[in-house]
């Protein structure tokens, strides 16, 4: 976040929304019109399991995704991580064994290792993360893992969504096995064309698999990361004991932010402000994807996102991202390795370029000096591989 936000720094790193785009007059309109009743229960402490009117509105979204809202129970969260860390408090002992995709979000292997888990990572292609892979992992394991944690809408940082097909092959893997899914879906609803609506379809909205899924959501890439608010569906008996913890972890989360978004919902303000985001955030891809095309050598590779924040690029075996990252900071370019999203914190192969959060007029210079730098280290690369052969 430092060297993101450094001045003078044309930023690829920060996975987060650019602060022109919050919708500032919206929350101030909201607030100048709340009753003086509503304002002083802005200050005051709420139920842990959330606001309730709140509670209510997500329920009424999650009924339209065809979540099991009737049978399952919302917990609001202070963020979509605190979600994780507490289902990880829940069932994670030191020792215990977690399953991830790889790449992972980073938010997420912090919170594992936190609570010291054995994080394995399952390698991921453009369609979702491989079946065949993550089958052979679990049935070579002495001990079930506790859950597997995956985000299959616009991935972070792989940019991907996963196939309708491999949805269904990853829940025929899991079915039956006691392994509970976590179902990260931070950015489903920020798919650029409404054509690509329905690949966002959550996993727990499935039927017919014997797997159980906790689904969890969050505000931050919609409304902004400030409000601190995120929620997780499940069953009742996961909901019961995540209550405890969170009650025990800081007693509920904002009263203050849970109102502003509940009326942002009810409000109708949503629909329109997420029209806005994907128009926005589908411009800013659009303009990287065609920056990436005229000036990334051949042998860099990526997969054109439908969605989210994330481009993830691809470097040929003899350039290692770190090295890149080095020199490209000395210019003033930064972005976030590969490495950082690896559990094991190995695989220097990649990098991954955010648009969420760049001016517009800052994108066809980064990636020119970027590439700069990438074609630098492939040249010098291949006069090793000419001096070898010459010899």
């Amino acid at each position: 976040m430092k060297q993101s936000s450094g001045e003078g720094m044309i930023s690829f790193a920060g996975g987060m929304p650019n602060n022109d785009l919050f919708p500032v007059k919206e929350i101030d309109e909201i607030y100048n019109n709340l009753s003086d009743d509503l304002k002083k229960l802005c200050f005051q402490y709420g139920p842990t399991t959330g606001y309730p009117p709140l509670v209510n509105s997500l329920q009424k979204i999650m009924l339209r995704k065809g979540l099991p809202v009737k049978t399952d129970k919302i917990l609001i969260t202070t963020g979509s991580l605190q979600a994780i860390s507490i289902i990880t408090q829940e069932f994670v002992n030191e020792g215990d064994i977690i399953l991830t995709e790889n790449p992972c979000f980073v938010g997420a292997i912090s919170v594992f290792e936190t609570y010291g888990a054995k994080i394995i990572g399952i390698p991921i292609d453009e369609d979702g993360i491989d079946v065949e892979a993550l089958k052979n992992t679990i049935d070579s394991l002495e001990k079930n893992p506790k859950f597997l944690y995956l985000t299959p809408n616009f991935h972070n940082p792989a940019g991907i969504v996963y196939s309708e097909k491999r949805r269904r092959a990853l829940l025929s893997v899991l079915s039956g096995t006691d392994i509970i899914l976590i179902e990260d879906d931070a950015y489903g609803d920020l798919y650029f064309d409404p054509k690509d609506q329905p690949l966002t379809r959550p996993l727990k909205s499935y039927k017919g698999y014997d797997v159980d899924i906790i689904y969890t959501g969050s505000f931050s890439k919609i409304l902004g990361p400030g409000f601190r608010l995120g929620y997780m569906l499940s069953s009742p008996e996961i909901f019961e004991k995540a209550e405890s913890i969170k009650q025990a972890l800081d007693a509920c989360t904002s009263n203050f932010m849970q109102i502003l978004a509940n009326e942002f919902l009810t409000g109708g303000y949503l629909e329109p402000y997420l029209n806005f985001l994907r128009k926005e955030y589908k411009e800013r891809k659009n303009m990287l994807q065609e920056s990436l095309k005229r000036h990334m050598p051949k042998g860099i590779q990526w997969v054109e996102p439908k969605g989210g924040f994330y481009m993830w690029l691809s470097l040929p075996d003899q350039v290692k991202a770190t090295t890149v990252f080095s020199d490209c900071l000395k210019i003033g370019v930064v972005f976030v390795t590969g490495r950082t999203f690896d559990p094991d914190n190995v695989k220097d192969d990649h990098l991954r370029l955010s648009f969420s959060n760049m001016p517009k007029d800052s994108i066809e210079k980064g990636v020119t000096l970027l590439s700069q730098v990438i074609k630098k280290y492939m040249q010098e690369a291949e006069t090793r591989v000419f001096s070898r052969q010459i010899r």
